[in-house]
């Protein structure tokens, strides 16, 4: 089959790349270059989502049929062919999202990652026997299927995220429609063009683009048994609620407010880099990214001067410029939005120790410097919500417990991270931090492939994603009680 253009970014419904049935279509613009357009995609409607679920109800019997190892030797032909085009991938994730070429060939590394493991899970998605009560009994338990699934994916990581909602999703033998972010439409149509080449049967992968009418529809079918969802508090709230009448099952990961604390004893040079690269890699836009410093004020000082000599060095340009250091963000709304917040927060009493203003380059683009707030106070706007851009503020703090106070006065509970040299407070903070991926001496942002991918708090509703516990979501758990 071949591989969708990027000029003519259709759905993909039954097995057939078809437009939106209203014929209407969204301009999808570079955010490096806003003079190149990348293409039009499809402006789906509720009549698009009717059409894809329908396909998805009709063929997911005959996928569940399969059994999970025959569905996984499918989904390993799917591997090789995205390995094999690795630098298309990356290619289109930095043209139509903006992060740098090195980080859009990592994301496909990652989700190769993904991938890989869900399909060694596909032997082990297992249930157990137990004793029986009663002679000549067997009890077990065992998993079936959800059903039909929706999979909401935002733009930052996009074809990470659309992975490890696919994979599992496929293997477990559900059916999906996958409803990516209006914003990266063309890596989202890569992805599910080499799981149809690879075989995946007509009907049993549904690609339906569009903004916010595809997504409401998709949670509304009734005969969709769970939406997965990854992207804003409000929205998934919203989600939350539009299911709650008729149970349907949801797994929310939503936003992040994060934490790396400095305490006195820690390795600044090692902590510095770590911050950089959490604050402003991928221009900040992570649901991870390092967004508080809280920095015991021994080593403030210290700290502040070697991060602002490397953040003021940083080099803003295009994704496709081998020497910038960070690129644009999304759009014109997210610009727009980080520099709002820092004008709230100068406002609010805090001093922009770097940066602070939109960044000009040789293309006309969404480009925002790569920027340091002080003397910011902990309950203040900038210190409690999310911002998700390439800013990132710097807390004061007295000592451990000050610092932990702190990292926990957020609603969301994403990351959290500690740099010190003092194994008691290492392992104390495993205890005391109020999020879900955690993080010792080492940057803040993401885990490994296999460890889950979840937060606490605000940041998350429902089971964990890349692990063995995404089962809980994907399958239902049945017992069952054999006399013989």
């Amino acid at each position: 089959m071949a591989q969708p253009s990027s000029h003519h970014l259709l759905n993909h419904v039954d097995g057939h790349w078809t437009p939106a049935r209203s014929g209407q279509v969204r301009r999808n613009l570079n955010p490096a270059d806003t003079g190149d357009l990348v293409g039009e995609f499809a402006e789906s409607g509720t009549a698009d989502v009717t059409a894809a679920v329908d396909a998805a109800a009709a063929a997911q019997p005959a996928w569940d049929a399969k059994g999970p190892i025959e569905r996984a030797k499918v989904l390993s032909a799917a591997a090789r062919l995205i390995e094999e085009r690795t630098e298309e991938f990356a290619q289109a994730i930095t043209r139509e999202q903006g992060k740098r070429l090195s980080e859009s060939r990592g994301e496909v590394k990652r989700s190769l990652a993904i991938l890989e493991f869900t399909l060694g899970e596909a032997r082990r998605i297992n249930g157990v026997t137990t004793p029986a009560e009663d002679p000549r009994t067997v009890a077990m338990t065992f998993r079936r299927p959800l059903g039909v699934v929706g999979l909401i994916t935002p733009w930052n990581f996009p074809v990470a995220i659309p992975m490890w909602k696919v994979a599992p999703a496929l293997v477990s033998g559900c059916a999906a429609v996958l409803k990516p972010s209006p914003l990266t439409p063309w890596t989202s149509a890569l992805l599910v063009a080499a799981f149809t080449d690879a075989g995946v049967p007509p009907g049993v992968l549904n690609l339906v683009q569009g903004d916010r009418e595809p997504g409401e529809a998709l949670v509304a079918d009734p005969r969709v048994a769970g939406i997965s969802f990854t992207g804003s508090l409000p929205v998934g709230r919203a989600i939350n609620r539009a299911g709650a009448d008729r149970l349907m099952r949801t797994q929310l990961e939503l936003g992040g407010k994060n934490a790396l604390i400095v305490l006195a004893d820690a390795d600044v040079k090692e902590a510095v880099e770590a911050i950089v690269h959490g604050a402003f890699g991928q221009s900040g836009q992570r649901c991870s990214a390092t967004s508080r410093i809280i920095v015991d004020k021994a080593v403030k000082e210290e700290l502040l001067a070697a991060l602002l000599h490397r953040v003021a060095a940083m080099r803003v340009g295009s994704g496709t410029d081998a020497g910038a250091d960070i690129g644009p963000v999304v759009n014109e709304e997210r610009m727009r939005a980080c520099l709002d917040a820092v004008a709230t927060a100068r406002g609010a009493g805090a001093h922009v120790a770097c940066g602070g203003e939109a960044a000009v380059c040789d293309t006309p683009g969404y480009y925002v410097q790569p920027t340091v707030l002080t003397e910011v106070a902990w309950d203040s706007d900038i210190a409690q919500e999310e911002v998700f851009g390439p800013v990132l503020s710097v807390i004061d703090c007295d000592g451990y417990e000050d610092a932990m106070r702190i990292a926990n006065s957020v609603r969301y509970g994403m990351s959290g991270t500690i740099f010190t040299r003092d194994p008691a407070h290492m392992f104390q903070a495993l205890q005391d931090f109020q999020a879900g991926m955690l993080h010792v001496n080492r940057p803040g942002v993401g885990a490994y492939s296999h460890l889950p991918h979840m937060g606490a708090k605000a940041s998350q509703l429902g089971a964990p994603e890349c692990s063995p516990e995404v089962w809980d979501f994907y399958t239902d758990l049945r017992s069952a009680c054999i006399r013989y």
